[in-house]
């Protein structure tokens, strides 16, 4: 019988080589899986910001390019850029908005020079994402994800009448419904197999109902070469960036590090869904999957196209096929980076209707809005974390809305700024977050050499922490036998460096029934997660280091350990007893 912790349903880890055909039949459903909203997302926000065609052929061959070296660098990876897993990149949707707004108020050239300006922060946070990690709570990604849905979606019901004059009066409304119907109907009903397929069903059927009622222009798609790239329509660079550049920079970086959020986040959920034995997430995977977003968005700019992101799709697609194997990743990149110089086939999705897509649009933003909530709430839900996603969301919808003090911001820097709901909204929280981990508990600190020589002065500072939050003594000395523990097993293994001396920084702060212990130290080769999961399994206790495993486990309440580059965190959690 098959472990708790066994994944069944995976067929060919990240590792592994699948059959020539079996991968090549893989990489390309996937490929004509994302293929679509890739090159719907730039046609949309060029579209609203009234583009030329000409600029428009030319962003979709970038993103697609882009897409396909990046959705590469992110199976084989190359150095820290790349997660080594299958994660789509493609398009990203969050960038909707700001894009829109760059556009219009610079141009091609300004949005390219924000892009590649914002990139910097994303290497930026995967540099020194383990000290991020308490201003970037769920409460704040979760809150700013629903932002994005919230600040998008008007701007989509303005596209949803977006026809020809001489089309039927009944064409927009006909094609929006009937998109509209067939995905949801297929998300709602469809077995699995048929969901993954849902956008591609959709927005045919609505181009078949657009062009019954004289709504679909097939004439790009006749005029488009098979084979060729729009050079000429390169937008630059803006090195002379005016006030629009400055007003919209803060949107850009919000929304780049909220991208960034996602990436994380999938580049969790990827390593749980490609694995047959369930382990502890490393987060050295998703640093690499940060590096390699970050590399998309900074190529994106100067390439004059929109961002990429990670696609969640990849998880469903590893999740319903059972292949993790990179190799399917990088025939996946293979097939973007070819249809990005068959400018027939971009010409197809090219001229998919304004109503059909926004459609389309309409039921992805729904549940991104539900993603968002979500979040949240998986993080649980306190009178505080309502509080900050509560006033921080109506907060962003006033300002994007223009009813909260219009006449006071005026149209200069905090006009734009404030304009923007997803920016509003995002400062809102952040700042809540910054006054709730400001006005918290101080926390007790010790810095000790990771030595077992410091063992009695650790037991004595935890001693101390116990007397200070009220413990008596039982509680104390189970909080000291629980540090202790952990002290240990991370003094067992020796670590991947040259051996000099280490430091460990210890943390502690006390919360509703019980206390955390925090380790930050040097990186070191094992997980205690993983440990800690197969003590749960193990019939007998083989050596010393498994006995001091047990104690952890049986009198932590909980154990999480973080591994970056060049620093593990270690989390405990002590509960109080009774």
């Amino acid at each position: 019988m098959a472990s708790a912790n066994e994944n069944e349903n995976v067929r060919y880890e990240p590792d592994e080589s699948p059959p020539p055909l079996i991968a090549l039949g893989a990489g390309l459903q996937a490929a004509a899986l994302i293929v679509a909203p890739v090159v719907l997302t730039v046609v949309i926000v060029a579209r609203i910001a009234k583009q030329s065609e000409g600029y428009i052929s030319w962003a979709v061959f970038a993103a697609l390019l882009i897409s396909g070296i990046t959705t590469v660098m992110q199976a084989v990876r190359v150095g820290r850029i790349g997660a080594g897993h299958v994660l789509i990149m493609g398009t990203s949707g969050a960038f909707i908005a700001v894009c829109v707004a760059a556009l219009v108020q610079g141009g091609p050239s300004t949005m390219a020079s924000l892009v590649v300006v914002s990139s910097l922060f994303q290497f930026l946070m995967a540099a020194r994402l383990s000290l991020l990690r308490r201003v970037f709570t769920p409460v704040v990604s979760g809150t700013v994800i629903m932002l994005i849905a919230a600040t998008v979606v008007p701007v989509i019901f303005d596209s949803l009448g977006d026809v020809a004059a001489d089309a039927s009066p009944a064409a927009a409304p006909a094609a929006a419904l009937a998109t509209l119907i067939t995905v949801t109907g297929l998300v709602l009903r469809a077995p699995a197999a048929w969901r993954l397929w849902s956008p591609v069903i959709g927005i045919t059927v609505g181009c078949v109902v657009a062009a019954f009622f004289g709504a679909y222009d097939a004439q790009p798609l006749r005029d488009a070469p098979w084979i060729g790239v729009a050079i000429g329509s390169w937008p630059g660079l803006d090195v002379t960036p005016g006030a629009e550049f400055w007003a919209l920079l803060p949107a850009f970086v919000v929304v780049t590090l909220v991208g960034a959020i996602e990436t994380i986040g999938d580049g969790v959920a990827i390593q749980r869904v490609s694995r047959r034995s369930r382990r502890a997430t490393d987060f050295r995977v998703v640093q690499g999957a940060l590096n390699a977003d970050g590399m998309g968005n900074l190529l994106s700019g100067l390439l004059g196209t929109l961002p990429n992101t990670t696609y969640s799709t990849s998880i469903s697609l590893a999740e319903v096929t059972g292949i993790g194997a990179r190799r399917v990743g990088v025939i996946i990149g293979a097939v973007f980076a070819v249809v990005a110089f068959l400018p027939k086939v971009a010409a197809v999705l090219i001229s998919i209707p304004a109503p059909v897509a926004a459609a389309y649009l309409l039921v992805l933003l729904g549940l991104l809005f539900i993603q968002g909530m979500k979040i949240i709430i998986h993080d649980g839900v306190d009178h505080r974390k309502a509080t900050v996603a509560g006033v921080s969301f109506w907060v962003g919808v006033g300002f994007q809305n223009g009813w909260i003090f219009p006449d006071l911001l005026g149209e200069g820097f905090l006009g734009v700024l404030f304009g923007n709901g997803m920016t509003a909204g995002a400062i809102v929280a952040i700042v809540m977050v910054f006054f709730m981990e400001a006005t918290a508990p101080r926390r007790s600190r010790l810095e000790i050499a990771l030595d077992m020589e410091e063992l009695p002065r650790f037991g004595d500072f935890l001693r101390g922490v116990a007397e200070q939050y009220g413990w008596g003594s039982p509680a104390a000395e189970r909080l000291v036998l629980v540090g202790e523990e952990t002290l240990s097993s991370l003094l067992e293994e020796p670590p991947d460096t040259s051996g000099g001396p280490r430091n460990l920084l210890v943390t502690t702060r006390p919360y509703s029934g019980g206390a955390e212990l925090e380790f930050l130290c040097a990186s070191e080769p094992e997980n205690l997660e993983d440990r800690l999961t197969y003590m749960g399994e193990a019939p007998d206790i083989a050596d010393v280091r498994q006995f001091s495993f047990r104690l952890l486990r049986h009198y932590a309440s909980s154990v999480r350990h973080q591994k970056y580059h060049d620093v593990d965190i270690v989390t405990v959690r002590v509960d109080r007893p009774s």
